[in-house]
């Protein structure tokens, strides 16, 4: 589905995707796969504790990627940002200096402090800080990310006329960031609920944008 000229967005297997694209098509992928932790089952149980809602009943968390998955994404996508690859290291067999940090600010609880992401880039270690919380007001995946994370990771590693790709697409923040950094991004999810979701808050959160630029 071409949500604008710039945002494609499918429902379907990622292996699928990438499977049309020729070697090094893509400038750079951002992703964000399972980790394999079970992130899918154990966020209803702390409902009310940090704010987060109630989830369906799934298993999307419940294994990583196999090895032909990072061997496709390496072979379509010049540069690659992997999160939670502290997770599944030995399936990305890349040595790099820079990893991006995300501090998230989380005070005395028990959740992780940090995420990782691995990168395909030769510079430093980064860090971007900001509270998790920020992204409780439209959540809607567990595992969601602030818009502002993959912004602040686009200006950082993008450069204009990058194209983008998402192999797990989850709440779109991927999409809205892309739209308002002016990006062009290829992405899909493969669960039909999440991906008509993410569709429907992309829709909403460029229109408010779109309000908010008109009326400054």
């Amino acid at each position: 589905m071409k949500v604008t000229d710039n945002i494609t967005i499918t429902n379907e297997d990622n292996m699928e995707l990438m499977a049309r694209y020729p070697d090094n098509h893509f400038d750079l992928a951002i992703v964000d796969p399972p980790y394999g932790i079970g992130m899918d089952s154990n966020r209803a149980s702390q409902k009310g504790k940090y704010g987060y809602k109630e989830y369906k009943s799934t298993n999307w968390d419940s294994v990583a990627p196999n090895n032909d998955y990072f061997k496709e994404l390496k072979r379509v996508s010049k540069n690659q940002i992997i999160w939670g690859a502290n997770h599944f290291v030995s399936k990305t067999p890349f040595d790099s200096s820079c990893w991006i940090v995300w501090d998230k600010n989380n005070g005395d609880n028990d959740n992780a402090d940090c995420e990782l992401a691995w990168t395909s880039f030769k510079t430093a270690v980064r860090k971007y800080t900001k509270h998790i919380a920020s992204t409780f007001k439209d959540r809607i995946h567990p595992t969601q990310k602030p818009k502002e994370l993959y912004e602040w990771t686009l200006d950082k590693y993008a450069k204009e006329g990058d194209k983008i790709l998402d192999t797990h697409l989850g709440s779109g923040s991927i999409a809205i960031a892309c739209h308002n950094r002016g990006f062009e991004l290829t992405a899909c999810e493969l669960d039909k609920e999440y991906y008509d979701a993410s569709i429907k808050r992309f829709k909403q959160q460029t229109a408010q944008q779109t309000i908010f630029d008109l009326g400054a």
